[in-house]
């Protein structure tokens, strides 16, 4: 059987995913999470009722959290790109970097998205400078980290890249990220020219009226 992801294409960490399956060229099914798929729905909700997406499911192993399904994908489905580096500390500096971008850049995200999604303008606003303080401090660090990179933990793509390029692309559009952070501008535009962030980016271009912060006309 092969592999099926269920998930959104606007959906960060579905893109997350994405990535990785599109760097190897990985065969797989994509079965859209939304309420015009009631079926996909249902089939999700029974592999994990926690309803968390993306799920992959490969024959009858279901795999949740991204960075574990990036992982599984290595072990049981590996491709020319290897995403976590085989010398142990170089692929702890690659899991760490992975869960920098999750937790301290798109959670500041989500942040903001959940307080405008609530219609209540206090919220919206508290929400969003919450998000802007903690993505300042996020930006501030990361720039620090990026001299003689090219990609997140140095000169070969990975995991980290995989989880800053979605973080990067919808925290610009939260809180731009200024001509400060020269560094971080050029890597987020070196991960809008990676071919499988490109496809997913392009791919999940018609979602964007449902970004509920506006989605800027630019990337």
């Amino acid at each position: 059987m092969s592999l099926v992801l269920y998930g959104h294409p606007f959906s960060s960490y579905t893109q997350k995913v994405l990535i990785a399956l599109y760097e190897n060229a990985t065969a797989f099914e994509f079965r859209l999470i939304a309420p015009e798929t009631p079926a996909f729905v249902g089939q999700w909700l029974q592999h994990w009722p926690l309803a968390k997406f993306p799920l992959l499911l490969d024959g009858d192993r279901s795999v949740v959290e991204t960075s574990i399904i990036i992982e599984y994908l290595q072990l049981q489905h590996p491709g020319h790109v290897r995403l976590i580096p085989e010398a142990p500390m170089q692929a702890l500096d690659v899991r760490f970097m992975d869960r920098f971008f999750d937790l301290h850049v798109m959670s500041p995200v989500q942040h903001a998205v959940l307080g405008a999604m609530s219609g209540e303008d206090r919220k919206r606003d508290e929400a969003r400078a919450f998000a802007e303080q903690k993505l300042e401090l996020a930006y501030a660090w990361v720039e620090t980290q990026l001299p003689g990179r090219h990609w997140a933990c140095g000169d070969a793509f990975s995991l980290a890249d995989c989880a800053a390029a979605p973080a990067l692309f919808y925290a610009d559009w939260t809180h731009r990220i200024s001509d400060a952070y020269p560094l971080l501008q050029g890597y987020r535009a070196r991960l809008l020219q990676r071919p499988a962030f490109a496809r997913a980016v392009e791919e999940a271009r018609s979602h964007r009226h449902l970004f509920p912060l506006g989605a800027p006309d630019r990337d």
